[in-house]
């Protein structure tokens, strides 16, 4: 039986169903990461949902026929445990990660700046470091990463949260340069605005008056589906095609600085 060519399949990868592929998705409990363990599995991933709430997950993963594994990504041992449990892995999605404070740099919180480095930047490279013996096992593979358009553009009180995307930027393309020649692609997803129930309410310490403004007057912001839908995009391409990064936003939003406001 001879192994097919990518070139044979230019819409994709195809997925045996006996035989699905495996992917992780951390940060898989709300937002983005569980729209898109959704996404992966519509596609015909088993997908492993990793996350520090374990109902949430249990619910999600029941829901599409996968399986959850509680998981600190800042906590090695408890990422060791994730990577022991998935052998062999095919997509890594990289998507634990968040904002806390508005600080201006002349009065930052640094105890937050720590926090949001160790998430964004310190856990997407644990995980990707305990992962990676698990994708190079499956011999075509793809770790998305996901960043911001706050990892391409500076703006006032922003300087912890844009500091630690810029590093997820800088690891994602240090990682592309250093695994060039093995079979893992590498890609960066970088939304702009996107209205998730979480993530601007953990920003301003659930404060839910704080959190709608960012959003005041925008028709309509991305939603959770809208980056999930590119991520499982991205990990469906065929195995010679590596989307370096993709940026995306809505049509509302030209820049950090350019929101059309109804």
């Amino acid at each position: 039986m001879t192994q097919d060519h990518p070139h044979d399949h230019p819409h994709g990868q195809t997925h045996d169903p006996a035989h699905p592929r495996t992917a992780v998705v951390t940060g898989a409990s709300s937002g983005i990461g569980a729209a898109t363990a959704r996404a992966l599995a519509a596609q015909g991933f088993r997908v492993v949902c990793a996350a520090r709430r374990t109902d949430r997950i249990e619910d999600l993963a029941a829901e599409i026929g996968g399986e959850a594994i509680t998981c600190d990504i800042t906590d090695a041992a408890s990422v060791e445990a994730l990577a022991a449990a998935v052998p062999v892995c095919h997509a890594l999605v990289n998507n634990a990660g968040g904002a806390v404070g508005v600080d201006r740099v002349d009065a930052a919180d640094l105890d937050a700046w720590r926090w949001m480095y160790d998430v964004n930047v310190l856990g997407l490279v644990r995980v990707t470091q305990a992962l990676l013996p698990s994708l190079r096992a499956s011999g075509d593979a793809v770790i998305v990463n996901v960043g911001s358009t706050a990892g391409r553009w500076a703006y006032e009180g922003g300087g912890g949260y844009t500091a630690a995307k810029h590093g997820v930027k800088v690891v994602t393309e240090t990682l592309r340069l250093e695994l060039n020649g093995e079979p893992i692609r590498i890609t960066e997803v970088a939304p702009g605005m996107v209205r998730t129930e979480e993530f601007s309410l953990v920003r301003f310490g659930g404060d839910q008056e704080k959190a709608d403004a960012v959003y005041a007057g925008v028709a309509e912001p991305l939603l959770a589906e809208d980056v999930a839908d590119a991520i499982a995009w991205v990990a469906t391409r065929p195995s010679h095609v590596d989307i370096d990064e993709l940026v995306i936003k809505p049509r509302a939003q030209a820049a950090a600085h350019k929101v059309h406001r109804a």
